[in-house]
């Protein structure tokens, strides 16, 4: 299986800037696209500002910080490339464009992986004559904090694309998944999407104020989910029975939570409530401020947690 080197980023907003400083400090160089006319000094701020996070956790032992480059064209930054992270906006007519750019100029094998959060593989291929070097990869963002990607192929994919992909992203320290079966918002936008319903019926409903309920997430089961997933810890539940006892013992509880589960919709006024409860919780502190404290967070939990992960 031929290394990975050479990496070009396509859409170089949050996402892209933090999947650039990772593949910097992976020890591949990295080649750099987005229209935005102060992209290279954006992306070089967020390098500056992610770097010390990786190397805390130790991502930037093959570290090569000065091999990015910025170019004025999708097809000038992909020609070298043996792995491209596309990170254009969400709307299938801009990547269906990027795709038509860059699909004439890339190297035979070349991959491109798509970071969309909503868009299926499906959809996504329909902007390629061939699409078999397409796969999807979903981060989570922080992309170069959080260990998560999504990995979505299909028959179109060629052989070994999947494979490919999933050890270059290992070889980065990421965690990935595959996805059998695409839906929109894939796996864990989807379980997200499910949470947070409950919690907006909830504030909704008078429940608990924001604050609370997003304190009752990080303060109980929010700390066991970033150590094992929710059916192995019911697993866990019931000694030595396991799942069966467990089901067995709380099926009726469940099944009447399930029934009376919420189903709100983003209207003004339930927007306004949860804008509301948020200025509360947040107690003047910006969105960047609050996205320094997770970083920190996340990078001590990280780090804390990684050798124990088989």
């Amino acid at each position: 299986m031929v290394h990975i080197e050479r990496t070009a980023i396509l859409g170089a907003g949050v996402i892209g800037a933090s999947w650039a400083s990772l593949f910097l400090a992976s020890g591949r160089s990295v080649a750099v696209f987005d229209p935005e006319p102060n992209v290279e000094k954006s992306v070089r701020s967020y390098i500056d500002k992610a770097w010390p996070a990786l190397e805390e956790l130790g991502l930037s032992d093959r570290a090569t910080p000065d091999a990015i480059r910025f170019f004025s064209t999708a097809g000038e930054a992909v020609k070298e490339a043996q792995f491209v992270q596309e990170n254009v906006p969400e709307r299938l007519p801009i990547k269906f464009a990027t795709y038509q750019e860059i699909e004439p100029v890339l190297d035979a094998e070349a991959i491109v992986s798509s970071s969309t959060s909503g868009l299926t593989l499906e959809a996504l291929q329909e902007g390629w004559t061939h699409p078999a070097r397409l796969i999807l990869g979903h981060p989570f963002n922080p992309p170069h904090l959080i260990p998560l990607v999504e990995l979505t192929a299909n028959d179109a994919t060629a052989a070994q694309v999947l494979d490919r992909t999933e050890a270059f992203y290992k070889d980065i320290g990421k965690v990935t998944i595959r996805i059998n079966k695409g839906l929109p918002g894939h796996v864990a936008n989807r379980l997200q999407a499910a949470v947070w319903r409950e919690a907006v019926h909830m504030a909704v409903e008078g429940v608990a104020s924001v604050e609370d309920i997003d304190k009752a997430m990080w303060a109980g089961p929010g700390l066991r989910w970033a150590a094992m997933g929710p059916t192995t810890l019911f697993h866990l539940g019931a000694g030595e029975g396991g799942l069966k006892a467990f089901c067995d013992h709380f099926k009726d509880t469940f099944n009447g939570w399930w029934d009376d589960l919420g189903d709100p919709r983003l209207d003004e006024q339930v927007i306004k409530l949860l804008v509301d409860g948020m200025a509360s919780q947040a107690q003047g502190q910006s969105p960047h401020e609050l996205a320094s404290q997770r970083d920190k967070m996340l990078t001590a939990m990280q780090k804390a947690t990684r050798h124990l992960r088989s």
